[in-house]
């Protein structure tokens, strides 16, 4: 019989490309992970890994079990879930990453949700981006993720993790409160064509790069002249008048800056997809499903009480 916890560490040397690297995404030794590899390899009678320059890769016979690992660990989640149902405490822990503006927008509420609803349901949240919140749902680290989808991010169809749709948000258009746009009921992106942009740092997240390919489906290239690693300092160099900025809806900044939202017209309007994503398999997990069915009344809460921004 294969030792699952084996097979699971085979993925991850296979999605690292190292044994170290491995290693650390498990809190494991990188000894620790050899020995796994060779007792698997000696349980099946076959290699698994070969030397590639300073990492490893798979030899042919790894990439078929690899080929079936998916199935399998996904099986052996269905199967924990099931025996989660039996258990009766709810007591978690419930385990929850996501990116800056999802805790701030849905996952804080909904975890406020649960400590209300469930007090004795322990709920742990980790901010973190995309990429890393997909390699702590491999590493087992987190039970559930909000995420985006992000150039060189898993596919939707990544047989490894279940992705369902929570939130379609639309951007809006920030601008100083004396600016012209800031009276308008909406506006086209290429009615700020001629100004000065703001966008967040790129090693901050994406957002640069999703101006730059919201802007040029408008038909401009925008001048981008300021950036900032936070939203808050966005939203002062709006404010104090310095340019404008491209925002989704459950950004926020600091009250009292002088800067207004305004919604992108809808023939273009451009929209942030966020999603919910587990490991294949866990999603029946009672606490699973508890905690994606609170972030989806905190999204139902936030557009209730928040139809149409204007001002922040």
């Amino acid at each position: 019989m294969i030792d699952l916890r084996r097979l699971h560490t085979l993925r991850m040397v296979h999605q690292q490309g190292t044994v170290t690297a491995a290693a650390e995404a498990l809190h494991l030794t990188p000894s620790a992970v050899s020995h796994h590899m060779r007792e698997l390899a000696r349980e099946l009678r076959v290699p698994l890994l070969e030397p590639q320059g300073r990492g490893v890769r798979l030899t042919p016979a790894g990439h078929l079990l690899i080929s079936h690992a998916d199935a399998l660990l996904a099986r052996w989640e269905e199967a924990q879930a099931e025996l989660e149902s039996f258990r009766a405490g709810m007591t978690g822990p419930l385990r929850i990453a996501g990116f800056t503006t999802a805790i701030s927008g849905v996952i804080a509420p909904a975890a406020g949700r649960l400590r209300h609803s469930h007090p004795d349901l322990l709920v742990r949240v980790r901010e973190c981006d995309t990429a890393e919140s997909m390699d702590l749902l491999m590493a087992g680290e987190v039970d559930l993720a909000v995420v985006e989808p992000v150039e060189g991010g898993p596919h939707r169809d990544d047989a490894r993790f279940e992705q369902s749709p929570l939130l379609e948000e639309p951007y809006f258009l920030l601008v100083p409160a004396g600016h012209p746009l800031a009276r308008a009921v909406s506006v086209r992106l290429e009615d700020a064509a001629a100004e000065d942009w703001i966008v967040a740092d790129p090693g901050a997240c994406d957002h640069a790069q999703r101006v730059r390919a919201l802007c040029a489906a408008a038909g401009f290239s925008p001048r981008i002249v300021h950036s900032a690693a936070q939203w808050p300092a966005i939203w002062s160099l709006v404010g104090n008048g310095l340019g404008v900025s491209l925002i989704p809806r459950l950004a926020e900044g600091p009250a009292g800056q002088a800067v207004v939202r305004v919604p992108v017209s809808s023939e273009n309007m451009p929209t942030r997809r966020i999603l919910t994503c587990v490991r294949r398999g866990s999603r029946r997990n009672p606490l699973v499903d508890l905690g994606i069915r609170t972030l989806e009344e905190a999204v139902r809460d936030h557009q209730t009480t928040d139809d149409c921004p204007r001002s922040a």
